[in-house]
């Protein structure tokens, strides 16, 4: 699982984007919902609830289009550095499928690619999963090309160079003296202790997410601030990372007398679902009558500096070149403190 941070990957001849993929009618919404928890046994009324949030925003889950925006902008980021490079777009859970997208690849005479999965983050869901994407299509897709997963990039310059200008925007709408709570997406306490090479000690997930806050923080020149977690699903009996965000912004509100709140969504790269409706309704409903008031911080993907993250990323594994990191966490992957995300790092 290991090798030395200096080895290069080489040229490639192609990048594919990784994401996580999303209903776009209402028709998809309970196949896609089944998609994602297949295996896990969740029950059907659980897919209900989840699918009214889908469904009140017209069925339509704006993932897939957030991520041809990123794709465009990668695209003119690698025009304006010479580079002519084809970009692909594969999901795991809805279309384009990954495996569609790689036979696509294969077709067009594709050998050599690098990936881009769209979390910046370790852990299982985060990291490991799309891992194991990357060998199964390999697996099931005739003369597949080598497929190198570009590395965590929770603590990229740009990543949080864009967070923090967008992090100062909000507070200066916010009325003076708001809050900032920044939120990521819960996952199970078990989970994120086995998450990243047992040698590094396990909770990488949750680390990575403190450290990204800080940092951000810090770059905007935020000295009190709250790190908290959302969307969790399971059982009530399966302790997940707490505190959640409503209940947070709640007792903020009757514990503490804030009324005004900024929200940094640092575990989320677009306004996908797990933003526009856990934060932008379900949060602003639920704290409304407690008189918060919530200014919620922009995510970075449509940005340019994201675009340029992303051409630098791969530059970096190309040529085996090691970006200085400010984080004092692990991001694993290629080229990286001298490890790389592999199957089984990380467990459930």
């Amino acid at each position: 699982m290991t090798e030395p941070s200096t080895t290069a990957a080489g040229p490639v001849d192609a990048l594919l984007v990784l994401s996580f993929g999303g209903p776009e009618g209402q028709e998809d919404v309970i196949p896609f919902l089944e998609n994602v928890t297949r295996g896990r046994g969740i029950p059907r009324e659980r897919l209900e609830e989840v699918a009214t949030h889908y469904r009140h925003l017209g069925g339509r889950s704006p993932i897939n289009d957030l991520n041809r925006e990123i794709i465009a902008n990668v695209e003119a980021e690698l025009a304006r550095r010479g580079r002519d490079l084809p970009v692909y777009f594969g999901n795991r859970n809805w279309t384009p499928m990954v495996e569609e997208t790689v036979r696509t690849m294969v077709a067009d005479g594709v050998r050599h690619a690098a990936v881009f999965a769209t979390s910046a983050w370790g852990g299982y869901s985060g990291c490991a999963q799309y891992q194991e994407d990357i060998a199964r299509v390999r697996g099931v897709v005739e003369d597949a090309p080598t497929m190198i997963r570009l590395r965590q990039f929770y603590d990229h310059p740009l990543f949080i160079e864009r967070f923090a200008t967008d992090l100062r925007r909000a507070v200066a709408e916010a009325a003076p003296g708001a809050r900032v709570v920044f939120t990521a997406h819960s996952v199970p306490v078990s989970a994120d202790e086995a998450s990243g090479p047992p040698a590094l000690g396990g909770r990488l997930y949750s680390r990575q997410v403190h450290e990204a806050a800080r940092l951000v923080a810090e770059s905007a020149a935020v000295g009190e601030y709250d790190v908290v977690w959302q969307s969790r699903s399971g059982p009530p009996s399966v302790p997940w990372l707490e505190p959640d965000v409503v209940d947070h912004v709640s007792e903020l509100a009757t514990g503490q007398g804030v009324h005004d709140v900024v929200v940094v969504p640092i575990g989320f790269i677009s306004d996908h679902v797990e933003v526009i409706w856990d934060l932008d309704t379900e949060l602003v409903e639920e704290v409304h009558e407690l008189g918060v008031t919530v200014t919620r911080c922009a995510t970075p993907g449509p940005s340019t500096e994201f675009a340029r993250m992303v051409v630098d990323l791969l530059h970096e594994a190309e040529t085996g070149s090691v970006r200085p990191r400010p984080g004092a966490v692990p991001a694993l992957g290629r080229n990286r403190d001298g490890a790389r995300c592999g199957i089984g790092c990380c467990s459930r």
